[in-house]
């Protein structure tokens, strides 16, 4: 049973969440995960998390539906759907330690490369979302978010401010529904897990709006200097965790 004060922080983090993920196009999972995890534990957080990024991720793609690369989305979609599905599998006997601090590395490496000639310079193509998406879903599964990490591939595709925002929230969205499908499977989605995600779906969707509102108004360069300054205080905080 969640006492009164659990319950506001989860609100809070929920609507905190939402909205910066929003504006960033990720960042608002590492804002409900811990709550997430103090209050029902981890076994039940990530499936939790999962159901509240589903609702997120799909408000985004709706709010920002007129600058959507639906291409972008379908070549991910070939490489997230089975390995999200593996990675649910495997998703008890993650070794998260190793994992976290790996993953910082590569979001501070992936910072320092955009400022480089050749990494300024540097575009991924169409086609290469297909390994983004299999790798960023099968460490997702595990993991519960990746969105600091998929997101320079994304900005290396050329994609800014609502076309960024929903394609990766599109592409994400279709992520969230094969771990679900995983989760589901090996027993570790029940019935009470949706229903806390759900319930905290009206306060994604008040974020997400919220989100872009603000994006609208945000000129590109400073979208760009915000997305790339919350990936170093997150690449430094799994280095440090």
């Amino acid at each position: 049973m969640i006492d009164p004060a659990q319950l506001l922080a989860l609100v809070l983090a929920a609507l905190a969440a939402s909205t910066l993920a929003a504006v960033a196009g990720f960042g608002g999972a590492a804002i409900l995960l811990p709550v997430l995890v103090g209050i029902f534990g981890v076994r039940d957080a990530i499936p939790i998390l999962t159901v509240i990024q589903l609702v997120g991720n799909a408000s985004r793609a709706a709010f920002n539906r007129r600058q959507l690369d639906l291409p972008v989305v379908g070549w991910f979609a070939v490489g997230a759907v089975p390995f999200a599905l593996l990675g649910g599998i495997v998703f008890a006997a993650a070794p998260a330690g190793f994992l976290t601090r790996l993953v910082g590395a590569f979001l501070l490496l992936s910072v320092a490369w955009r400022h480089t000639r050749r990494g300024r310079q540097s575009h991924l193509p169409l086609h290469g979302f297909v390994a983004v998406g299999g790798v960023f879903s099968f460490i997702s599964a595990l993991a519960g978010t990746v969105g600091p990490m998929m997101a320079p591939f994304f900005l290396a595709y050329g994609l800014v401010k609502g076309a960024f925002i929903g394609t990766e929230a599109l592409a994400s969205a279709v992520m969230h529904v094969t771990k679900l499908v995983a989760y589901g499977g090996a027993s570790l989605l029940t019935v009470e897990n949706v229903a806390v995600g759900a319930a905290l779906g009206p306060l994604m969707i008040a974020g997400s709006w919220a989100g872009k509102r603000i994006v609208d108004r945000l000129p590109e360069r400073l979208f760009v200097a915000i997305i790339e300054a919350v990936l170093v205080i997150t690449g430094l905080a799994f280095l440090i965790a």
